[in-house]
This record gives C-alpha cells, sequence and structure tokens, in this order.
C-alpha cells in the first residue's frame, strides 16, 4: 500500500497556502537516535531516513524539544519514542493534523527494575555504605576488622513486610505493584482513572487504596506512576507532605514537575519525612543529603530504546500505509482493515452532521462504502473510508469543501 495525495485544508504556522502533495510518502526525519532495531523496519521499506531530511512526511524523536520550529507542509506524523510528549507542541500539531504517536508501557520493566532498585538502595543503605568502604582503600590487613566494627551504621530494614503506596497505575505503576507484591510487600493502589485492561494486570495481592490521603499517611513507600499533565504538575507538595509519616521514603520515576521540588526539600529538612529518590538530579536536590538522585536512567536500558524504537516505527509506518491510528496523544485511536479499493483518511473538527455530509459526497461521486470508521476525541474526530471504484482529486476538493474538515488523504489499495 502507499499514499498518492493528501490535501491539508489549514495552512501551517507562518505559511498560508494550502497544501497539495502527490508524492510518494518515504521521507522520515530522525532528531534523536533511534535504535536501528525500528530503523531498519522503514529502511527495508524503502522509506527514506535520516537527520537531515528538509521536509519529511514524518518526525521520529526522543527528547528534542521541537516547541517554536516550524514545520513543513508535508508533515503528517510524529512519532515519540517514549511515553512523555512535553517536548512537542500538541496543540499546534492538533490543529493542523498532525498526529503525536507515543510508545506507552514499551520501557515500562526498564523503569519498574529501576524502582525496585532504588527501594533497595534506600532500604539498605547501599550508597552510603559503599561510600565508606571507599575510604578504606589502603587500610591492608585492617580492612575486615574495620568493616566489621563500622557495618553497624548502615543498618538497614527489609522490603517485605512493608507497605508501598503507588500513585498512578497505568503500565509502569501496574508492574512495579505487582513486582513489589512478589517480593513480600504489602501494595496499595491509587488511580482513579485505571483502564480495564491495566486492572485485569494488577495482581490479586494489590489492594485498592481507600483514599489518596489514607496511602500517603499509611505507606511506608510512595512511588508515583503518573504522567505530567495541567492537574499532575506540582501534584505532590505540601499539603501530600503532611500527610506522610516522617519515616517514609518517597520515589519520583515519571516528572520531576509532578512534585515541588521546594516543599519536597522543605518536607524534608523539617523531617517530615525520611528520604526522597528522584531520577532527575538539580542543584538543589544534590544539596540534601537526604536525596538520592540518579541521572535519568529509567528508560537506559538497551531493551528499552530497541522496543521503543520498534513501537514508535510499528505504529508510524502503520499511519503512513493504512491511515491507522493506534497510540496517538492528540487524536483518537482508530484502526481497521483496508477492505477497497481506496482508502480515504479524513481529519475534522468534531462538530454535527460531518460523517452525513462526508458520506454523501462521496456517494455523490458513485462511489460505494465498503467500510467506514469514525472516531472522535474532545473537538476533533478521525474517519477511515473504504471504498470501491475509482477515485480522484475531484472528490477530495469536495470533501475540503466541508466547513471543519482539516485534511484529506487517499491511500491506495
Amino acid at each position: 500500500m502507499d499514499v498518492s495525495v493528501l490535501v491539508k485544508a489549514t495552512s501551517l504556522e507562518n505559511d498560508n497556502m494550502s497544501v497539495v502533495d502527490v508524492a510518494m510518502i518515504s521521507k522520515i526525519k530522525v532528531l534523536n537516535k533511534i535504535s536501528n532495531d525500528g530503523l531498519d523496519i522503514l529502511r527495508k521499506d524503502n522509506y527514506e531516513v535520516g537527520e537531515m531530511i528538509s521536509d519529511p512526511d514524518a518526525i521520529l524523536l526522543r527528547s528534542s524539544d521541537i516547541h517554536g520550529i516550524k514545520f513543513n507542509s508535508r508533515l503528517k506524523a510524529i512519532g515519540r519514542a517514549g511515553a512523555g510528549v512535553n517536548n512537542i507542541p500538541l496543540d499546534l500539531c492538533t490543529q493542523n493534523g498532525i498526529v503525536v504517536f507515543n510508545t506507552p508501557g514499551a520501557n515500562a520493566n526498564a523503569v519498574k527494575e529501576l524502582v525496585l532498585l532504588a527501594l533497595l538502595l534506600a532500604s539498605r543503605n547501599v550508597l552510603d555504605s559503599i561510600d565508606y568502604v571507599k575510604t578504606l582503600k589502603g587500610k591492608g590487613a585492617d580492612i575486615p576488622s574495620l568493616v566489621e566494627k563500622s557495618k553497624s551504621k548502615f543498618k538497614g530494614y527489609e522490603l517485605r513486610g512493608k507497605k508501598l503506596g503507588v500513585i498512578g497505575l497505568g503500565a509502569i505503576g501496574v508492574m512495579v505493584a505487582n513486582a513489589a507484591a512478589s517480593l513480600g510487600m504489602n501494595v496499595v493502589g491509587h488511580d482513579p482513572f485505571i483502564t480495564v485492561n491495566r486492572a485485569w494486570g494488577l495482581s490479586r495481592n494489590v489492594k485498592q487504596a481507600t483514599s489518596l490521603n489514607n496511602l500517603l499517611g499509611e505507606s511506608d513507600f510512595i512511588t508515583m506512576h503518573m504522567p505530567l499533565t495541567a492537574d499532575t504538575r506540582n501534584f505532590f507538595d505540601k499539603m501530600c507532605i503532611s500527610k506522610l509519616k516522617k519515616s517514609a521514603l518517597l520515589l519520583n520515576f515519571s516528572r520531576p514537575e509532578i512534585v515541588s521540588e521546594n516543599d519536597i526539600l522543605e518536607g524534608l529538612d523539617n523531617g517530615q519525612f525520611a528520604r526522597y529518590v528522584c531520577d532527575f538530579p538539580t542543584e538543589a536536590v544534590l544539596a540534601n543529603e537526604k536525596v538520592i538522585s540518579i541521572p535519568h536512567l529509567g528508560a537506559s536500558t538497551a531493551e528499552a530504546e530497541d522496543n521503543c524504537a520498534v513501537m514508535i516505527v510499528e505504529q508510524v509506518r502503520d499511519f503512513l500505509k493504512y491511515g491507522n491510528i493506534i497510540n496517538s496523544v492528540n487524536f483518537p485511536n482508530c484502526s481497521m482493515e483496508f477492505s477497497g479499493d481506496y482508502r480515504l483518511a479524513i481529519i475534522n473538527k468534531n462538530v454535527p452532521n460531518m460523517v452525513g455530509q462526508i458520506s454523501h459526497i462521496i456517494a455523490e461521486s458513485g462511489l460505494n462504502i465498503v467500510e467506514m470508521l469514525n472516531k472522535s476525541r474532545d473537538d476533533y474526530a478521525y474517519n477511515l473510508v473504504d471504498v470501491a471504484g475509482p477515485l480522484d482529486m475531484s472528490i477530495v476538493n469536495k470533501l475540503l469543501t466541508i466547513e471543519g474538515i482539516i485534511s484529506v488523504r487517499s491511500i491506495t489499495g
């Protein structure tokens, strides 16, 4: 399959011209290092892939910040090899019919393992003890006796039987909760927006917290696994800290902005809780002895990078070749088997009678609709329409006369 024509009804920022693109989709721009496990899939499918492409049909990236850049008129998709999309201007992309994809869960195991490591590092005073051992270099035969004399200073405690509160039960949160339960921890979870699929994946040993306040007040450890949104920014603040046990340990392997750093440091200094472990070093947290800071290693494994690359490439390719949307953060998921001679992929504003107008123009043009799927998300909707019979530009142009249509893409069977 290939895309034969793309027409955008709206103009990109600083570009007042409508766009007609009759070239074959084949250009993918890469902004960060993306694993060849993913890129080779595109190369084998005859896509042009590289860093220097000036007019791509899709962009693949990891952490590159693309706020403020001017998108070319051919751009149809942006693929983020990871979960967070704060480095992408979502509103601008949505307004111009650019579908943004991410890879939820692709790096979940890597983050889960680091969270478990963090629990052990903090509960057993591992880092402090290692720092002490380094001071014994040169002590020769006295080292064994010095170790025995000093090891009581680093006595920790076991995880088994301790209560872990997990805030956010997405892909990572569920895996952390299940793994901690298997270690013998008493795990409670809190997520008012948990999906049915995630709930099915939870171990029966993970209990639902009766309330967020109870979770905070009863847990020995609290770990947060939530996306950064307007609602979660500075989520963990003085109010949350005031509920904690003085012995509690807080972990943040989600995003630095979901906690109020000033409140965290003030709470530690005031003895409101015991330790903070995070994956996001800053000057302020590095200066506090009660903080263990890891250099953003959550997804830094070869396996996670490969998984993210393969997942994002397959999603972007599926969209470019067939119009299917899976794991988009700004448009609805919409996918169906190709069953006609042509497919029309239509992005529009989510207003009444849009499907009726689209169907009327297609029928008026003498085409038979073989199958049609319409999905909406907030103010926008997406349509896949498989048709039988010859299709020409006049049909696309007629569809573009409908008020609220953002883009129309014709895909050949």
